[in-house]
């Protein structure tokens, strides 16, 4: 049974993605639009943003920093005076390995600023106009790194498991409105942002097979969208242990 309403027919709907000008935002919107949606991709990154509406006939480029939380409102109110919107991801992320031992407290706030508040700035400038048709989808990118603690996770890990909470909570809340909403946990995929690692990521996928699998998610009506599975099984299945055993099988897995 569906947890969401399906989305199967993607011609004509708008669909709103926040963080969309490189990685698995950029790839959503190209495979989005290739099925026929009305794609806007906001980010900071205007060029990147004109260079996608250029080449994508019918969809629009709005930049925007996720940090600025009048901007974000402002932006969300000229979308919503064009017409509703059917989708609303949010896609913007910010990463760097780091642990305890190397703690920079400016760059754990940055991972907060725009992981986590900048979602919230989104969320509050969209779900009313959702509430009062009763209808949309809010999905938002987390990560099996909010699953639980990890080595070089220290800044990034608790702002995708506050992420996943979050969307819990907002589908126990949403749900009885006819408001769908998913959290997307990917394992490791091929962006900008895991360019930076340098330990070996396993079962690494590119950022068009994640955002198929996205989508996938989407017309299946799930509420957690997770992939690749073979490694995103395993991760749920180490964090169900008991803390001895999870810590000991942490550390033997990542050497740290």
């Amino acid at each position: 049974m569906s947890l969401n309403p399906p989305i199967r027919d993607w011609r004509g709907l708008r669909v709103w993605l926040v963080g969309a000008s490189s990685g698995i935002g950029l790839a959503l919107a190209e495979h989005l639009h290739a099925l026929g949606a009305r794609v806007i991709v906001s980010a900071r990154k205007a060029q990147a943003l004109q260079a996608f509406a250029d080449s994508h006939p019918s969809s629009r480029a709005l930049p925007l920093d996720v940090t600025q939380q009048s901007a974000v409102s402002a932006a969300a109110q000229l979308l919503f005076a064009e017409g509703p919107l059917d989708l609303v991801c949010y896609c913007a992320g910010h990463y760097r390995s780091m642990r305890a031992t190397e703690m920079d407290l400016a760059d754990i706030l940055r991972h907060h600023e725009i992981n986590t508040v900048g979602a919230l700035h989104v969320l509050a400038a969209v779900t009313p106009a959702l509430l009062a048709r009763h209808q949309g989808h809010i999905s938002l990118v987390s990560s099996v790194a909010g699953y639980g603690g990890l080595p070089q996770s220290l800044a990034y890990g608790p702002t995708k498991a506050a992420l996943t909470n979050l969307a819990e909570t907002l589908y126990l809340d949403l749900h009885g409105q006819g408001i769908g909403v998913s959290v997307i946990n990917p394992g490791f995929v091929q962006t900008p942002l895991t360019a930076k690692n340098e330990f070996h990521m396993p079962a690494l996928i590119s950022a068009a097979q994640a955002a198929q699998a996205i989508v996938r998610g989407w017309s299946k009506g799930e509420f957690e969208i997770h992939f690749p599975k073979r490694f995103t099984w395993m991760m749920k299945l180490i964090n169900a242990l008991p803390y001895r055993w999870y810590f000991a099988v942490i550390r033997r897995f990542t050497g740290l």
